[in-house]
């Protein structure tokens, strides 16, 4: 797991990509010279003579093309700073990691330090007779054409990633990518209920702990393989940790039952299949995900900002996210292994939670605008509707919950009947009633 940690850390490095190219350009260059001899040796009575680039045009067009490249990386990381400050100070500091982690931008610098190195090292190498080639100079305006077209790319990518709604956009699409992948086929067994007659017999010997080696945000943890480390060491595991918590160093991370005594039984190893790191990431993290659109909304709804529309364009967003989440959300809880024996116990987050951590915020900061709260009531309905049988219970509560915040009875009149409307559509939707006053209609 710490393999896959670094594995992880370094693909998803500023650097990793830039990097490649680097080695690759070194690489195409020793073979563009190489057989730029052989071609040249071989082929140079036959070739026509506009195709040999003597050494000083070569020199001219490799110095030409190392100040271009040099200039337009100067430019794109400019453009990145504008990008990264924008997102620290309009939407949210959570964000950065999604441009951050864009193929796209660094897929741009990588092909940018290609061209530099590239060319760097042809101007280097050149000899200095009046000695002509063919393969290094040809490649080297293919090069630089494909810099050029980069460069063209970036600045597109760099304007639509810095549109709020695209940015919105981008952060749904991979966080329901995230919704699918933490709910589907897995490569264990997993249930949502067990018998409670075989736990409390697991559970008869004395709890031990398996403390922290550091502290930290969980970013990820390898059910598979903690399954069978537990299996192996025929011990049952339960969690003491939720993912996306930060966790003390020395705090519990697992208890555990089973026999303690035998030879080779090392504890500690169960660390290595959870990942622990500085910051919370999306890997696995279905609410840090929703949390990015909630830190829009509520910048956008701040005095500073004052942008109801993107508020209310995150609201849509997190409730499309909240109803692919109630389609295929489960409770699991307890992971067994090949032959049936329970050996992982670990509490969810329940449903009701990510409703929660959803709102919450937007109650507090946008419960004076009315057109925030009638989003809000939008979401939660259409959740109620088309996931009625799975979230009533907790839609309604926490939709009692957000009509509390609003002050209904000192509305103006034409406030009150949109509001009011949406709650009585809520009420509806889930099978009860709600009736509520207001001072300016009567």
């Amino acid at each position: 797991m710490n393999n896959s940690k670094r594995w992880i850390d370094l693909r998803d490095s500023f650097l990793f990509l830039p990097a490649i190219y680097s080695v690759i350009s070194i690489i195409s260059v020793v073979a563009s010279i190489l057989l730029d001899e052989w071609v040249v040796s071989n082929w140079k009575d036959a070739l026509p003579g506009f195709l040999l680039t003597g050494s000083s045009v070569a020199q001219t067009l490799y110095g030409s093309l190392v100040t271009s490249i040099l200039t337009m990386t100067t430019i794109s990381f400019s453009t990145i700073m504008v990008v990264l400050t924008t997102y620290t100070t309009q939407f949210s500091p959570r964000t950065l990691q999604d441009f951050m982690k864009s193929r796209i931008t660094q897929h741009v610098l990588g092909v940018f330090s290609f061209g530099f190195i590239f060319s760097l090292l042809q101007l280097f190498l050149l000899g200095k007779d009046s000695g002509s080639g063919l393969i290094s100079p040809f490649l080297t305006v293919f090069v630089s054409i494909v810099c050029l077209a980069f460069f063209i790319i970036f600045i597109h990518h760099s304007s639509r990633f810095i549109k709020v709604n695209n940015l919105i956009g981008t952060i749904r699409k991979s966080t329901s990518d995230l919704i699918n992948r933490t709910f589907s086929e897995k490569n264990y067994d997993s249930y949502t209920d067990w018998d409670q007659e075989d736990i409390e017999e697991r559970k008869k010997p004395e709890k031990n702990v398996i403390s922290t080696g550091k502290s930290g945000y969980i970013q990820s943890v390898n059910y598979s393989s903690l399954i069978q480390w537990a299996e192996k060491n025929e011990v049952l595991l339960e969690t003491a940790f939720s993912m996306g918590e930060y966790i003390q160093k020395g705090m519990p991370l697992f208890y555990y039952w089973g026999e303690t005594q035998k030879e080779n039984f090392k504890p500690d190893e169960a660390r290595a299949f959870v990942v622990i790191g500085n910051e919370r990431i999306d890997i696995q993290d279905i609410e840090f995900s929703l949390q990015k659109l909630v830190e829009i909304a509520v910048r956008a709804i701040s005095p500073s900002l004052n942008d109801p529309h993107t508020a209310t364009n995150c609201i849509n967003r997190i409730g499309s996210l909240l109803i692919e989440l109630a389609d295929v959300y489960e409770p699991i809880r307890y992971y067994p292994d090949d032959n049936e024996n329970l050996r992982l116990i670990a509490e969810p987050v329940p449903f009701s939670e990510y409703l929660y951590k959803c709102f919450y915020q937007i109650r507090i900061y946008g419960h004076h605008d009315v057109s925030v709260m009638n989003s809000v009531m939008e979401v939660l309905y259409k959740l109620a509707v088309i996931q009625k049988e799975k979230v009533q219970d907790d839609v309604w509560r926490f939709g009692r919950y957000m009509i509390k915040a609003v002050d209904v009875e000192n509305m103006d009149e034409l406030d009150f009947e949109r509001f009011n409307h949406q709650a009585q559509k809520l009420a509806d939707a889930c099978g009860t009633t709600i009736s509520l006053k207001n001072h300016a209609s009567s």
